[in-house]
């Protein structure tokens, strides 16, 4: 599901702290370490060219293998030197910030926002009231992911289900918007722009929609094999 599930149970997660005492220096640079991220995956993503398999590709320059994006972390052999004493270092401390759905989510949203800004900056090329709708409907599809992020790292499946079903809603919403061939979105200077638009609006569709079928596989499982695992 992601590189954070740890059985379904919150309380993993913050036990591979450890004796973690940071002060709000350590936190603010690891912050910033995790925003390095956020932008090194949508460079990938912006450089890569439009295709069906454009994730999978950005996701193997990020070094994420198939076990980040749906394996448990008790699976991948992360954890298996967690009593190494080296819990300080930042590779060793797990945040939302870290997990793979979140970084692409935030990612190309990041890349829509900023894009969607610089065009609409212009009010000749873009009513205001079409610019700020559009920008408040991705701010409301990333909140809806980023809540939807959190219940699965906390294991609580058949939440993060009804919360990416928010989020799609929202993003169909902001793909509506984009296609409007009223006002500011018909001339052809903002063609371009809404094809690409498009064409992220669809991957973050494709991301979710994979973790969404995971969800509901990991809802159905017969408690009986949990239990046996």
């Amino acid at each position: 599901m992601s590189k954070s599930d740890s059985g379904g149970g919150s309380e993993n997660q913050w036990e591979d702290r450890g004796d973690l005492a940071w002060n709000e220096f350590d936190w603010e640079r690891y912050l910033r370490e995790q925003d390095a991220v956020i932008n090194r995956y949508l460079d990938f993503y912006e450089s890569s060219p439009r295709s069906a398999e454009r994730l999978d590709r950005v996701a193997e320059k990020m070094d994420w293998g198939q076990g980040d994006w749906s394996d448990d972390r008790d699976d991948d052999g992360e954890d298996d030197d967690a009593d190494d004493g080296a819990t300080t270092d930042q590779d060793d401390v797990y945040t939302l910030h870290k997990n793979p759905i979140f970084i692409a989510t935030k990612a190309i949203y990041l890349g829509l926002s900023r894009s969607w800004q610089t065009l609409a900056a212009d009010p000749t090329k873009v009513p205001q009231t079409a610019a700020i709708a559009l920008l408040v409907s991705f701010q409301r599809g990333e909140e809806q992911a980023s809540e939807a992020i959190h219940a699965l790292d906390f294991g609580d499946y058949a939440m993060a289900v009804s919360l990416f079903k928010r989020a799609m809603a929202a993003l169909n919403r902001s793909m509506a918007l984009v296609t409007n061939d009223e006002g500011a979105l018909a001339p052809a200077d903002v063609l371009a722009w809404r094809q690409e638009a498009l064409a992220r609006c669809f991957d973050l569709r494709e991301i979710w929609l994979r973790v969404i079928s995971e969800c509901r596989e990991e809802v159905e499982r017969p408690i009986d094999e949990d239990d046996e695992s």
